[in-house]
């Protein structure tokens, strides 16, 4: 976005004055800004060391410190792509109806290798545990819509921002289109795409299929790509307008794609190979990266006003 050197974002639930004043011993020469949740040290980047440096005390005192584009503002882009299951909600959907259908541990076993990247195609990871709730009683979606399903911190405080600024939005899964239709209507998510789970007589069949707007291939890692280009072209931008969000190894070459690529409390894959991660904010922390819209009101903590 700019030749300037990158300012460094610190921030987290748990940041205390002790933290705030080991960055500032490190980055001394570079001016310090305070916003009601994080704390920016300007042009920090011109270090060639910052980014070691800020890892370093960023696991030190448990906290996200994240080198960014000095000045950009948020209504610079124009698409946010979030990933579902364990980001913006906390659980995986598929593992939570195993455990409900008595096939918790061998569903999980497969999530999590597949999301570790050590099952390297996504659509036989998921037709493998899909294929192990055949006969589960279909009503036991809306018991996990209800019972399990918890937005992420921040999660919806991030959407609403987005719409302000004039982002379109995607919510994006390998997950299913029961999950992901009704968070898209009670967070005014502009569009979905998603796997569809099959049900016959009231019980699910084991089988899935591909969403309509990519019918030829289930919602994979590829197939996030394709929909964060999709939703790109619907609003006109390309992707380097995007902001992507996800923690598995599926989401990679979506984040890949995104101008503002971000591994939100992720595997560790991700993690080392994202260029913006969350491992303790909430996903409003991504807010924190850019400059505050004028008249943003201050939810001021003590830290940052002793």
């Amino acid at each position: 976005m700019t030749g300037a050197p990158a300012d460094l974002v610190v921030q987290g639930p748990d940041l205390s004055a002790q933290a705030i004043a080991a960055f500032r011993d490190r980055f001394a020469s570079a001016p310090l800004r305070k916003r009601a949740a994080s704390v920016r040290f300007e042009a920090a980047g011109q270090d060639p060391q910052a980014a070691t440096h800020a890892a370093q005390l960023a696991e030190r005192w448990r906290c996200d410190a994240t080198l960014v584009a000095p000045g950009i503002a948020l209504a610079d882009f124009r698409v946010l792509a979030l990933d579902m299951d364990s980001t913006l909600i906390g659980v995986e959907c598929i593992d939570e109806l195993a455990k409900l259908a008595g096939r918790g541990a061998e569903v999980t076993a497969i999530t999590e290798a597949a999301m570790r990247g050590e099952i390297a195609d996504f659509a036989t990871s998921l037709r493998r545990r899909v294929a192990l709730l055949a006969g589960a009683d279909a009503s036991l979606l809306e018991r996990v819509a209800r019972e399990r399903m918890q937005l992420s911190p921040g999660g919806e405080r991030l959407l609403q921002a987005a719409r302000q600024a004039g982002l379109r939005t995607l919510l994006v899964t390998g997950g299913f289109t029961f999950f992901a239709q009704m968070l898209r209507s009670q967070l005014r998510i502009d569009t979905v795409c998603a796997n569809e789970l099959q049900i016959r007589d009231g019980r699910l069949t084991g089988e899935v299929r591909a969403p309509a707007q990519d019918p030829q291939s289930l919602v994979d890692s590829q197939g996030k790509a394709r929909a964060l280009l999709r939703a790109c072209a619907d609003a006109g931008c390309t992707a380097a307008q995007a902001i992507a969000i996800g923690d598995g190894a599926n989401d990679l070459p979506m984040l890949s794609l995104a101008g503002v690529g971000v591994a939100y409390r992720a595997k560790p894959l991700v993690r080392s190979s994202a260029a913006y991660r969350l491992d303790y904010s909430g996903l409003d922390g991504v807010l924190e990266w850019f400059r505050a819209p004028s008249g943003a009101p201050l939810h001021r903590r003590e830290f940052l006003t002793s």
